[in-house]
Order: structure tokens, then C-alpha cells, then sequence
């Protein structure tokens, strides 16, 4: 770092800046080896021309490392790394108020999460949520978004529970780093629910979760948002869930074509076709909306056949761990136990 850096970087952190939020939308970016790649940070403040944006990198079992720091909007920021001049580089664009890190002459050692920040006081830096970098040394298959199965609550549950489960079983996607959380239809508010972890499966990944509906909230739709880097239009994909009241009506008095998509006028009729919207965020917008569709019996009982599969490998989990612990606490007995005959 130059003298003139230090004293702008000293400067900054002396005076302190009125920055209010700092967000990364990319949970996580792939690269091949020996080639480059972006990460952005989205700054908000109301002097960000001068504002002081600093990126910050952490491996895996190491400390938090500072790379650089950027403060003009004009003149990129330049930092050598490992012997490797120009190894990152940091922008500024005052037009869409963002920050963009390159990491050039991409390594295996480059892995790691990637952090923007900046100074909310002199001694209050705020973080973003970080993005994760995976360097790959292969070429990737064209298509590598999470492709979902939905499992609608059983009419069973809803009558002896009074509650409904939705569950969202997502595979063949990589990388790893995915997010996924649950709204009801037209409300902001993300609600509670239950992950499953993200198990590795030959080279791709797959990963579950599910929502359990009460009473009260049996008459509205329900919409699982899955966040990856893979996805094709927006960095968001929805999957629409029908209320379970018409599961169940469904059930009863089923009135739907088999060819019917769900849309938003249009229900769920027929609680055995397991059917479900998969949604883009641009998608919303017009209306226009990709279809899970299940039209024979013999995929209804796949569908079956992998929800009876993940159930039984959760307790098979709980099982071991339990195991695990009575194991644990009668070798802990037997060495108390010779203690204190000895």
C-alpha cells in the first residue's frame, strides 16, 4: 500500500461515512482455473463518489484477510497478490451505486468467501453478506439449476394434525451454496421453516425443505424461493404451492384437466397430479409460468417412493445419533467406574 492509499484509507476511517447498507446478491460465483471473475456489492449511502469500499476475503481455517480498498469512482483500485501484479482489482460505478472485485488468474487457493464493507462510523464497519467463490477444473454440463419435486400435504396429515406440509425436494444443481426460504403468496414476510442439508450426490447436489401450514393459514397459497447462482433468468426461482384447502377439496371433487397448468386463477384440482408452478422473478411480471406436472401413476408413485426414502434416511439419522450417545455415555461409565477402583 502506497503512502497516499494509507493516508486516503486513514482518513476515511478517522471521519467516518454516511453509509447505511452494504448487500450482495450473489451468494456465490464459479470460475475456472487460470481465469477471472466478478463479484459486485451494492453500496447505499448518501456520499458514495468518496466513499471508502474495501473487500475482504476468508479461507477455509484461516483468519479474515483485508485484499483492497477503493475509493474513486474514476481510477480502479489495484492490489498484488502472491507475486501476481493485478491479481485484484476494485471498481466503483456511481451510476448504479456498486462495487465490483475482480480476482484474476483464478487458483484453486483463491476459494474462500469474498466480503464487501465500508465505515458506517469511525468505528463501525458494516459487512455484507458475503459471496462464495468455487474454482472448478472442469467444464461444467450446460444446465446445472436446481430442478424441483413438490410434495403436497396428505389429506390424512391435514385431517388427524389439523396441519398441512408442503416440501420441496431440489437435485441436480451445483454449486453447493443455495438458499431457500418459504412466503405466503402476495405477504413479504418469510416464514419459519425446516432445511434439510445439502448432501453431495455423484458431481451435483440436492437438497430438501418443507413447510408446515396451520389451520389458520390452510385457505392461502404458499411459495417456496430458491436462490443459485445457476439460475437461468433471475437469481430467484418461485414455486407456487396451492392453498390447502384446495388440496383437499380437490381430493373430494376433483374438476381439473389433467393437461391444466396452475396459474393464478386457476387451482389446483386435483390433489394426486402433484402439480406446481415454477416461477422466475421476471416470469411474475408477465405472467408467464413453467409447469411441474406429474400425468401417470407410475411418476405419482416415484414421487411417493423418494418422500417414503428421505423420511426414512432422517431416522436413520436420529437412530445413529442416538446410538452415538448411549455408546458415548456408558464408555464415560466404565472410565469413571475404574477410576475410582483403581
Amino acid at each position: 500500500m502506497s503512502v497516499l492509499e494509507a493516508f486516503t484509507f486513514l482518513s476515511f476511517w478517522a471521519l467516518g461515512l454516511s453509509l447505511s447498507r452494504v448487500e450482495q446478491s450473489q451468494i456465490s460465483v464459479s470460475a475456472e482455473v487460470k481465469k477471472s471473475v466478478d463479484i459486485n456489492c451494492k453500496i447505499e449511502s448518501t456520499n458514495f463518489p468518496t466513499e471508502a469500499v474495501h473487500w475482504y476475503r476468508q479461507r477455509m481455517n484461516q483468519a479474515l484477510e483485508h485484499l483492497i480498498f477503493v475509493s474513486s469512482v474514476t481510477v480502479p483500485a489495484q492490489s498484488q497478490i502472491g507475486g501476481k501484479s493485478n491479481k485484484v482489482v476494485a471498481r466503483k460505478n456511481s451510476q448504479t451505486f456498486t462495487s465490483t472485485l475482480t480476482v484474476n488468474f483464478i487458483e484453486k487457493e483463491d476459494e474462500g468467501i469474498y466480503y464487501c464493507a465500508g465505515w458506517k462510523t469511525s468505528y463501525n464497519k458494516i459487512f455484507g453478506a458475503g459471496t462464495k467463490l468455487f474454482v472448478i477444473d472442469r467444464n461444467l454440463a450446460t444446465d446445472m439449476t436446481p430442478k424441483p419435486t413438490v410434495f403436497l400435504p396428505s389429506i390424512a396429515e391435514i385431517e388427524h394434525s389439523k396441519v398441512g406440509t408442503y416440501l420441496c425436494l431440489l437435485e441436480k444443481f451445483f454449486p453447493n451454496a443455495i438458499q431457500v426460504y418459504w412466503k405466503e403468496k402476495n405477504d413479504n414476510r418469510v416464514l419459519e421453516s425446516m432445511q434439510g442439508n445439502t448432501v453431495k450426490t455423484d458431481d451435483t447436489y440436492m437438497k430438501f425443505s418443507w413447510l408446515t401450514v396451520s389451520e389458520e393459514s390452510m385457505g392461502k397459497e404458499h411459495i417456496c424461493f430458491v436462490k443459485h447462482e445457476k439460475n437461468r433468468v433471475e437469481p430467484v426461482q418461485e414455486i407456487l404451492f396451492p392453498s390447502i384447502n384446495e388440496v383437499v377439496s380437490s381430493a373430494v371433487m376433483p374438476t381439473d384437466s389433467p393437461n391444466d397448468c396452475l396459474k393464478d386463477e386457476s387451482k389446483v384440482s386435483d390433489s394426486d397430479s402433484r402439480k406446481a408452478c415454477v416461477r422466475n422473478e421476471s416470469e411474475v411480471t408477465n405472467s408467464t409460468k413453467a409447469c411441474l406436472k406429474d400425468e401417470s401413476n407410475t411418476l405419482q408413485l416415484q414421487l411417493e417412493n423418494t418422500s417414503a426414502y428421505y423420511t426414512y434416511l432422517l431416522l436413520l439419522l436420529k437412530s445413529s445419533l442416538y446410538f452415538a450417545t448411549i455408546i458415548s455415555c456408558l464408555f464415560r461409565r466404565t472410565v469413571c467406574s475404574s477410576g475410582k477402583t483403581s
